[in-house]
């Protein structure tokens, strides 16, 4: 988008393209193409390549929006507030949450600005790893980035498990959460003797 000062019109023009492609490119993957996006939000092909000339200037603005979204969504979480426990399974809510756009990140080739991901997604995540395992509510064997990139693993299944409509984002996050903590091993209580 080429100028900074924008209209409100141009804003809502834009943000209905990119609401319209992350519906699309999470539903259709890398099969949807520019013309889907732009019948998507409703606008001609002439108006999508004025707000976004590529595919990947479109893909760079979704991974932008979707990381910022995560981003205010965990900083709103009151991380820092609760016990590692809960503010693990806010992260996992929250990232939850931002719902198609930060699953179009996971199945495009488009990767969002490493430093905005570090600053806005994965130092809040480290944080209260960091605090859980000074606190022992985390084990202390395994390095914050080796949990950092399980915890990852299992919310990149758990977003497209929600996508997929196999559970709802508020199971999905409680699930996500008690086998990141727990393991999968089964409760002794529930266990057959």
């Amino acid at each position: 988008m080429g100028s900074s000062a924008h209209t409100p019109r141009q804003d809502r023009t834009a943000s209905a393209i990119l609401e319209a492609a992350a519906r699309v490119l999470a539903a259709d993957g890398i099969g949807a193409s520019m013309a889907d996006v732009a019948e998507a939000a409703g606008v001609g092909r002439t108006t999508l390549y004025r707000y976004f000339p590529t595919r990947e200037a479109l893909l760079e603005a979704l991974a932008a929006e979707a990381v910022a979204d995560a981003g205010a969504r965990l900083a709103a979480a009151g991380l820092n507030h609760v016990v590692p426990a809960v503010a693990i399974e806010r992260i996992v809510r929250a990232l939850l949450s931002t719902g198609e756009r930060y699953a179009v990140l996971l199945q495009e080739p488009i990767a969002p600005h490493a430093a905005d991901v570090e600053r806005l997604i994965a130092n809040p995540i480290r944080s209260v790893f960091e605090r859980g395992v000074r606190e022992g509510a985390i084990r202390s064997d395994l390095t914050t980035e080796i949990l950092v990139d399980l915890f990852g693993g299992l919310l990149r299944e758990a977003i497209q498990i929600v996508k997929h409509g196999r559970l709802g984002i508020e199971d999905a996050a409680k699930m996500t959460t008690t086998l990141f903590l727990e393991g999968a091993e089964l409760p002794a209580a529930t266990r057959e003797p």
